[in-house]
């Protein structure tokens, strides 16, 4: 019992400072703002109509085109409909968010305890609130603590060389959002460097059909996406709908476009914040690699990190999210030194009000909550 007790008190907290992000919100009868943040209605929508053009039409009144949704893939929105058979829809998109929320914060305990970490309940306590991004993806509509809980079981199956395991959760997250594929370009990379350069420096010839054998399961992940896609052409007509879904598609070459405003989703030239996250993850990952060279925990990361320097948007912090346990696992001997607590701990009422702030502002044009509920 009392080694599981890091995790107990992690859950606790987990569950106790989303609540008190909702709080001033509940108590002032704002609750709407909470529900309306994007893109929690967007996902609503997918939970109640599946993609189907005619019931979007008809039944909701978002200012956007009906080509849009298929960007949002359906494993999040499925257990939202779970959830409505005995919640209202607001209220099961949040639940499910806080199911994600303690589903985050098992998977990173149990990959703390895989590395053996020495003081992991203070690494659970700071993966509640830092970056200050992930208060905000806990507390309104969002995938994010869901899709990263799925990809650090995957890895953490695949440390164990369960791979069937790894690629039932690599699917899983796959059905959650796209850079779940990134995780399996990782997968690939590892699998390479250890059954073909590793082996062919050992003299070693590696057998093709044995190494298929050894790690099919990890092909679980990329496969997902083609039941995805037929369900897709079912509901839409459009085999291609995701690629067909508008201005959505952010990765473009050359890298660090986030910084041309005048492209879409950004906006404004205030964006040194952004040169600040790229820099933390940069280091994080020299880090990794110091630290476990060529190991999953530090080429996935890796590859995540590159990946975000050709991202055009605004919203940089969002799409690192799934980066955030192993900055804190790069970072734990310094998050541990008392002068970081001190100062985190003075900063923390200002990731609060950052957070309220935040989701005071970022909602959805909802005219008409009826069809949600």
């Amino acid at each position: 019992m009392m080694k599981k007790k890091p995790l107990l008190v992690a859950l606790l907290l987990n569950f106790f400072s989303t609540v008190l992000v909702w709080l001033p919100f509940f108590i002032n009868k704002k609750m709407s703002l909470v529900f309306a943040n994007y893109d929690g209605p967007n996902y609503l929508v997918v939970a109640k109509c599946w993609y189907h053009p005619q019931c979007i039409r008809t039944q909701f009144s978002l200012p956007l085109p009906l080509e849009y949704y298929p960007a949002h893939f359906p494993g999040y929105p499925f257990l939202i409909a779970l959830l409505d058979n005995i919640l209202p829809g607001w209220w099961a998109m949040l639940i499910a968010t806080l199911l994600g929320n303690l589903l985050f914060t098992i998977a990173f305990w149990l990959l703390l305890k895989g590395l053996k970490i020495k003081n992991p309940l203070w690494l659970l306590i700071l993966s509640l609130f830092l970056p200050a991004r992930i208060l905000i993806l806990r507390s309104v509509g969002a995938p994010e603590t869901l899709f990263i809980a799925a990809l650090l079981f995957s890895l953490i199956f695949f440390q164990k060389n369960r791979f069937f395991l790894a690629g039932v959760f690599l699917a899983l997250a796959q059905l959650i959002k796209t850079p779940a594929i990134l995780l399996f370009l990782a997968y690939v990379v590892v699998i390479l460097k250890k059954e073909f350069f590793q082996k062919h420096f050992l003299k070693k010839k590696p057998s093709l059909v044995k190494i298929i054998r050894k790690y099919w399961g990890i092909g679980l992940g990329p496969l997902v996406i083609l039941p995805i896609f037929l369900f897709f052409r079912f509901q839409t007509g459009d085999f291609w709908a995701y690629f067909h879904s508008g201005d959505n598609f952010h990765l473009v070459f050359p890298p660090y476009q986030a910084f041309i405003s005048s492209r879409s989703w950004l906006g404004d030239f205030w964006l040194e914040d952004i040169v600040y996250i790229y820099l933390l993850g940069g280091i994080a990952t020299a880090i990794l690699f110091k630290n476990h060279p060529w190991k999953i925990i530090s080429v996935f990361p890796a590859i995540f990190w590159l990946a975000t320097l050709f991202v055009s948007h605004r919203d940089i912090s969002r799409y690192s999210a799934p980066l955030y346990p192993f900055w804190l696992i790069a970072y734990a001997p310094f998050l541990e030194k008392k002068e970081f607590k001190i100062v985190f701990f003075i900063l923390l009422p200002a990731i609060f009000l950052y957070g309220v702030n935040f989701i005071t502002y970022n909602v959805a044009p909802i005219a008409d909550w009826a069809p949600y509920y």
